[in-house]
């Protein structure tokens, strides 16, 4: 068999064939100020979603399968279907990026899925059918083939109730990565943006297509594109290291609409693809996502957590093949309720969903 040097490779290959023998990115620098906690919002507790690109999809996917009695929605781009790596290395980098083995098969994934049903280990079958989803693919896509994100939408075309709870995006001449229409303000020659055919860079793909709006619109269809009015908001930093498991960074991002620090507005996790974390690329995905924009909009609360690189994961991909589990695991269980960083990430969404205290001033006990 040939090799490929390591610097041919995607990201999101290259931390999987590394194995733990890269060098780590280098650690953003710390800021002057400490972020506060991530704080308690009173969030609504219905209408979350969860969306992610690449690894971030992956995961997005684990998150709902596991919890869909807490999700409404989930958006996936430029992935596969649900637990595609079943915690091997080698399915990840063989049959869910590339298909050099061949494509992974659904009713393998399916058994999986009832064997952990049985376990209680993922939500229940009537939760999941509920759930409303919108899945994008690039079709020149030479990260995850195409081909990937077909069986996803067959995947969860057997889970859902209706084919009108599915949405399926498909867009010519689109590489690897998330696609954004640039703000006026911004050059399309920027370093920061990664070419819409090729992908790369930072996979913010420059490709006059706003996904994310699309997306939500899809997600949320109480709010068509002519509802709303304008509204700012505020991109925050918060501390992650409360919730801290393998694979998290100190510091995550979270975008609150003006008005929504009064409570009731949904939350959409919003989770990044490999080398798309701050250390990375700075706040290009956090900020130009598209994301906020609709948010400020529709008063919806988006959750960035942010992943870390290390020396098991230099690219900081989100955990879809189970690096992040203890060692003693014959199967680890990145995939289900006890997945340590589904754990995390359901403790941020709690957090925001809960009331804040009140102010010693105002309590009675």
């Amino acid at each position: 068999m040939t090799s490929t040097a390591p610097s041919k490779l995607h990201p999101l290959a290259y931390v999987l064939a590394c194995l733990g023998l890269c060098t780590p990115l280098l650690a953003q620098a710390e800021a002057a100020n400490e972020p506060d906690d991530l704080p308690a919002l009173a969030a609504a507790s219905e209408q979350a979603s969860v969306v992610g690109v690449s690894s971030g999809g992956y995961m997005a996917t684990q998150l709902a399968v596991a919890w869909p009695e807490r999700f409404s929605g989930l958006g996936v781009l430029a992935a596969g279907p649900w637990s595609c790596a079943q915690g091997s290395l080698s399915l990840a980098l063989n049959q869910c990026m590339m298909t050099r083995r061949g494509a992974p098969s659904l009713d393998e994934l399916e058994s999986r899925r009832q064997r952990y049903l049985g376990l209680e280990q993922v939500g229940s079958t009537e939760d999941l059918s509920q759930l409303r989803a919108y899945f994008w693919h690039g079709e020149e896509d030479d990260v995850v083939d195409p081909l990937l994100g077909d069986l996803l939408a067959e995947q969860w075309e057997q889970w859902l109730a209706s084919p009108d709870q599915l949405r399926v995006a498909r867009s010519e001449n689109t590489g690897h990565g998330w696609p954004v229409r640039l703000p006026n303000d911004v050059s399309p020659g920027s370093q920061e943006w990664g070419d819409c055919g090729q992908g790369g860079g930072s996979y913010v793909l420059a490709c006059d297509e706003d996904i994310a709006s699309d997306m939500l619109n899809w997600l949320y269809p109480e709010h068509d594109a002519s509802s709303g009015s304008e509204h700012s908001g505020q991109l925050v930093a918060f501390d992650q290291s409360e919730f801290a498991v393998k694979g998290l960074a100190d510091t995550g991002y979270v975008f609150i609409p003006e008005g929504c620090e009064a409570g009731e507005c949904p939350v959409t996790l919003a989770l990044h693809g490999c080398q798309m974390n701050e250390a990375s690329i700075s706040d290009t995905f956090v900020r130009y996502s598209g994301l906020n924009a609709w948010a400020a909009t529709h008063q919806q609360i988006v959750l960035y957590p942010q992943t870390e690189s290390s020396m098991a994961n230099p690219q900081g991909c989100w955990d879809w093949w189970g690096f992040a589990e203890s060692t003693w695991q014959l199967n680890p269980q990145h995939d289900t309720r006890n997945g340590t960083q589904i754990g995390a990430l359901m403790a941020m969404l709690d957090r925001l969903q809960a009331a804040p205290e009140k102010p010693s001033s105002e309590r009675t006990d």
